[in-house]
């Protein structure tokens, strides 16, 4: 296991490379080319760039999150092709560079979705929140809007506004896709990437869609065990993996994380680690500290499961609350993140020292 952070770039994240570097424990970052856009090839000397920037930091990149997939491949619309082939040489490009890993998602319009950026916990931290009720009472065109005031300056992964200016044309785009034909644009993608991701050894790891289940009638996949088996299973090949998040899969309450993370053995190439809290069961719930008190999933159990599984690819502690007066992108503050990272470190040199020295579990 290599304990990462996610690293937007200088020029869109609040947090510096050299704090990143201060967290004990933390040699690489999980990072992108944040302002390119899907569907466009990644230049060569970009990624070399943001490489050596990151290096002269004392930082190694761990791995992209994300190489955004266009709709077109997602749709499965005439041109895909011409999208496939530029996710080919996006991916050839990183394989030069000597990068191999890249998370990715599948999900149609909206990337995640949280009604609350900034929820007040009893602490006095804010944090992430869905509820139900929100969603249920919104315009889905209109679904940007009611959260843009909560992004403290920042473009938020996913919501950028020159794509939510475009919610209308993408609502209708998808409109005549349902879960197998978006399964089915998957495979057909993932299929075309396999050759090259073999020839540089380019694992590509598929986050899950967040929440775990459909909002606003829009298909979702990456969602539950049964699914990832079927997609595992349909490109059969040790390149086609997934990051197992256990913020995103646990928001379905049906997920037994530790279960999922024991069956998904050796096809786990990432790992966002986080906690929720529901108060609602699924109809509501907002994101906590990691720790285990603070939330509803037993983070010990998912390290431990990561541990036993021979888990040896990067993790890193996702969304963090805003505590200690900290301004930042929703989520990808320092602290709270840094916080989470030495938490999550410390759980597995206990699961780990209690293996090896025969210390009871």
């Amino acid at each position: 296991m290599e304990m990462t952070m996610r690293w937007y770039g200088a020029a869109f994240d609040t947090v510096k490379l050299e704090q990143i570097r201060q967290v004990p424990g933390v040699k690489g970052v999980i990072t992108t080319l944040y302002d390119m856009k899907p569907g466009e090839v990644w230049p060569q000397e970009r990624i070399h760039a943001l490489k050596r920037e990151v290096e002269a930091a004392g930082l190694h990149i761990a791995g992209i999150e994300s190489v955004n997939v266009h709709d077109a491949i997602k749709v499965g619309s005439p041109d895909r092709e011409q999208y496939i082939a530029n996710y080919i040489e996006t991916l050839e490009n990183l394989g030069k560079e000597d990068i191999h890993l890249v998370c990715y998602n599948f999900m149609p319009v909206f990337d995640w979705t949280r009604t609350e950026l900034a929820r007040r916990r009893p602490d006095g931290s804010t944090v992430l929140a869905y509820s139900k009720a929100a969603v249920d009472a919104l315009d889905p065109e209109r679904m940007f809007e009611s959260i843009a005031g909560e992004t403290n300056g920042t473009v938020m992964p996913g919501w950028e506004p020159e794509r939510m200016a475009k919610v209308k044309e993408l609502f209708a785009l998808y409109r005549d896709v349902d879960d197998e034909k978006l399964f089915a644009n998957l495979v057909y993608f993932l299929e075309k990437l396999m050759p090259v991701c073999n020839r540089y050894d380019i694992k590509m790891a598929i986050h899950p869609d967040d929440p775990a289940w459909s909002v606003f009638g829009l298909p979702r996949i990456i969602i539950n065990e049964k699914n990832i088996l079927r997609m595992l299973k349909a490109v059969d090949d040790v390149h086609n993996g997934v990051t197992f998040c256990s913020g995103s899969y646990g928001t379905n309450l049906e997920n037994d994380l530790p279960h999922m993370i024991r069956a998904l053995k050796g096809r786990i190439h990432f790992a966002h680690v986080r906690n929720l809290q529901f108060n609602d069961g699924m109809n509501d719930f907002e994101e906590s500290a990691h720790l285990s008190a603070d939330g509803s999933f037993d983070m010990y159990e998912i390290m431990r499961a990561l541990y036993e599984t021979g888990f040896d690819g990067p993790i890193r502690p996702d969304h963090g609350r805003m505590i200690w007066g900290e301004v930042a992108m929703p989520g990808y503050g320092l602290y709270d993140r840094a916080l989470g990272a030495a938490y999550l470190n410390g759980l597995w040199e206990a699961i780990e020292k209690a293996e090896t020295r025969g210390f009871d579990k």
